[in-house]
């Protein structure tokens, strides 16, 4: 993978020729050091219909300074930006075209702007001559490469005040008062790009939709808010923009990122089933069976980090004096060898036709909406309706787990019910903004029954595990004691969850009836 750097910083409008305000003495800045103008040239690229703009992502191939080359630019929060820079070539490297890729599709990324620049930068240094920031007036001109704007022009001068790596925050934030006292304010604009759009093209903005190739659906959703097809369509608008979002991340292995774009998969599955008298099943169902083999995918990968973490913890509590063999070293191997293939894995069904397929069925379905007669409702009536009949359904999966004796037959049924807790849990949420405190209440108490649950359905699987790293370590002349002990540990703790389950389960049915009556 290319580089990165995790970009931190303020952009500040001004005047041409205004004079840059003292910061000495700002937080502990010494001096402000100049370092001289740099020329750099920025070609800007996007799809025709500005795609990567509306998912607030940049693309650029810039000349010039200390870090010419390809860039590709995601928000990680306000002022906050991680940067993957590639080294300058004519075309753009196949890493950043991947990470672009959900966003992108199969359509071609075109120049669209270009910027050229004329930066006089100035360090922020400490009284020791270590870099707290780097300030850069930046005197800019932009070119409209395509589209309605082609050829149209704008000029502008701006401030950029980026943290030093390893930086404290609050740094910037006492620039930013010195700065207004000054009488410089913060740019309107989130970004370079952003500002030279919208001024080359006055009156046409990249529309907020355009991520998910929908932009009819915003007018068709204007002032139907409150009714049952509006709530689950905004619903199921955030779990796609979520899958797309976080696409790159899952390419660029960042923590946690396979989860949470499976989980997305997992709402929306959800949402199609539970709302089903709101979308039409005929269109969703399709959708939902690949959303599931998505959801698969990506389940190679978290299940086995979640196992992974569990195992570890299991050793790490283990008295020295029981760690017969060397199980630590057995277990980092095992670990290695699992992490990466999961890893080519889920890449492999990213960069796949069918991947692209169903990111085009997501835009479909959000351009033209299966919209079913309830969809037109209150939404209170419809979505209560639902929750409480997923409700029921987990009651029943529940009720049937523990009439079972413990063992195998039960812990299938536990692995049900928790799928059951799942969807519960989503369709609460899902019907929070309708439904208000009830549905919240709900879902919070679901979630303690997934979450039981969830540990329970681990522990069997970590079971299964160390039966097969215990036979691998017998056929090696490895003592297999440890995995055993691990195996009992387990089990004693599986009886445990299986002892809670119907305290935690009698808060989550209380919380149903509350919820019924204050729908």
């Amino acid at each position: 993978m290319a580089d990165v750097k995790r970009e931190i910083e303020r952009k500040y409008e001004t005047a041409a020729g205004t004079p840059l305000p003292d910061l000495t003495g700002v937080a502990g800045t010494a001096a402000a050091v100049p370092r001289g103008v740099t020329e750099l040239d920025a070609v800007y690229y996007d799809t025709h219909d500005l795609r990567l703009a509306a998912g607030a992502v940049t693309l650029r191939r810039r000349t010039g300074g200390a870090d010419a080359g390809w860039h590709v630019k995601f928000p990680v929060s306000p002022g906050v930006r991680d940067e993957i820079g590639a080294p300058l070539s004519e075309t753009l490297p196949d890493p950043l075209a991947g990470l672009i890729r959900s966003r992108v599709r199969d359509r071609p990324v075109v120049p669209v702007v270009r910027l050229l620049s004329s930066r006089d930068v100035h360090h922020l240094n400490d009284d020791r001559g270590r870099l707290l920031a780097e300030l850069s007036v930046d005197t800019v001109l932009a070119e409209r490469l395509t589209g309605d704007g082609r050829g149209a022009t704008a000029t502008w001068t701006e401030i950029e005040v980026e943290l030093a790596d390893g930086g404290d925050p609050a740094f910037l934030d006492a620039v930013d008062e010195r700065l207004a006292a000054a009488g410089v304010h913060p740019s309107s604009s989130a970004s370079k790009l952003a500002r030279a759009l919208a001024a080359t093209a006055p009156g046409q903005p990249p529309a907020e939709n355009a991520a998910q190739g929908a932009p009819a659906t915003e007018a068709r959703e204007e002032g139907a808010g409150d009714t049952a097809g509006a709530q689950v369509l905004a619903y199921v608008r955030q779990q796609i923009e979520t899958i797309i979002t976080l696409d790159p991340a899952v390419r660029r292995e960042l923590p946690g990122a396979v989860h949470r774009m499976r989980v997305a998969t997992r709402r929306l599955r959800s949402a199609f089933t539970t709302y089903r008298k709101v979308l039409d099943r005929t269109v969703t169902d399709p959708v939902r069976a690949e959303l599931k083999w998505l959801a698969a995918e990506l389940g190679t990968g978290r299940d086995h980090e979640v196992l992974e973490a569990r195992l570890f913890h299991h050793v790490d509590g283990v008295e020295p004096t029981l760690l017969l063999g060397p199980v630590r070293g057995r277990l980092e191997r095992w670990g290695a060898a699992e992490r990466a293939a999961s890893h080519e894995r889920i890449l492999a069904a990213l960069d796949g036709e069918r991947h692209l397929a169903l990111l085009g069925a997501l835009d479909a379905l959000l351009a033209d909406p299966p919209l079913l007669p309830a969809a037109g409702r209150d939404a209170a009536g419809p979505l209560t309706s639902a929750v409480l009949k997923d409700h029921h359904r987990l009651a029943v999966r529940i009720r049937h787990a523990l009439d079972l004796p413990p063992g195998h037959d039960r812990d299938l049924a536990m692995h049900e019910a928790r799928k059951a807790a799942k969807r519960a849990r989503y369709a609460a949420e899902a019907a929070r903004p309708a439904l208000g405190k009830p549905a919240k209440r709900l879902a919070r108490r679901v979630k303690a029954v997934q979450s039981l649950l969830g540990d329970h359905q681990d522990g069997v699987v970590a079971r299964d595990a160390l039966r097969a790293l215990a036979v691998h370590a017998h056929g090696a002349g490895e003592s297999a004691f440890t995995w055993g002990l691990l195996y009992g540990r387990e089990e004693a703790e599986a009886a445990l969850l299986e002892a809670r389950l119907p305290r935690v389960w009698g808060r989550a049915s209380r919380a149903r009836l509350r919820s019924a009556h204050g729908s």
